[in-house]
């Protein structure tokens, strides 16, 4: 039987956070553990009781949510971070992958696509909104000092990467190479071996020349 993917939700307004719980446990496959209201009651009790899938909002009483996930991805490694806010500014949504988020969501978006979000993530990729996966992908250029770093890929593992780069999903880099999901996986973990990385935004960064 296949285990339910274990979710915590961190926001502030009491409607938002009530219904996203509501979203998570009415659908099949998720169960939402926890919700918090403030980040330092998330990073209390997560850290004794941590889930796969916590989601942050930003703009919190007290300490911000890209802190929060700064001090709880050393605390609780197997966890991971998916933002849901308003907030698509450009420092904003790389202060919040530089803290250990890997996905970030509008608020805005479809409740089947935060859903949708929240498996990929669980799975292993790295879910943006479209709106960050293009600012992601147009904030950078890649430099002639990583165009070296890349010669040990091949073709197929740059053409993956490059992708990976403009916020694809695994599947839809499948879809677009006439390849199975399970042939993307087993090219992303020759990359990150070959460049030396353990997660898709390191790859993406060293991709992209960002240090």
């Amino acid at each position: 039987m296949k285990t339910s993917i274990s979710v915590a939700i961190v926001e502030d307004k009491e409607a938002i956070r009530q219904s996203l719980a509501i979203l998570v446990d009415g659908a099949d496959g998720f169960v939402c553990r926890l919700t918090f209201e403030t980040a330092e009651d998330a990073l209390d009790q997560l850290t004794r009781e941590p889930v796969d899938v916590v989601l942050m909002d930003i703009d919190l009483p007290g300490m911000n949510g890209i802190e929060c996930v700064r001090q709880l991805k050393p605390r609780c490694p197997q966890t991971q971070f998916m933002m849901c806010t308003v907030y698509d500014e450009d420092e904003t949504v790389f202060d919040a992958l530089k803290a250990g988020a890997t996905a970030y969501i509008l608020k805005r978006s479809p409740p089947h696509k935060l859903l949708e979000a929240i498996t990929e993530l669980h799975e292993g990729g790295a879910p943006m909104s479209s709106t960050i996966a293009r600012k992601i992908a147009g904030s950078f250029h890649v430099s002639p000092s990583a165009s070296n770093e890349l010669d040990v890929l091949t073709t197929r593992e740059r053409e993956i990467l490059d992708r990976l780069a403009k916020g694809h999903s695994h599947k839809e880099v499948a879809t677009e190479l006439f390849v199975s999901p399970t042939t993307v996986r087993k090219h992303i973990f020759n990359i990150y071996e070959k460049l030396q990385v353990h997660s898709r935004v390191e790859a993406v960064n060293k991709y992209l020349g960002r240090k």
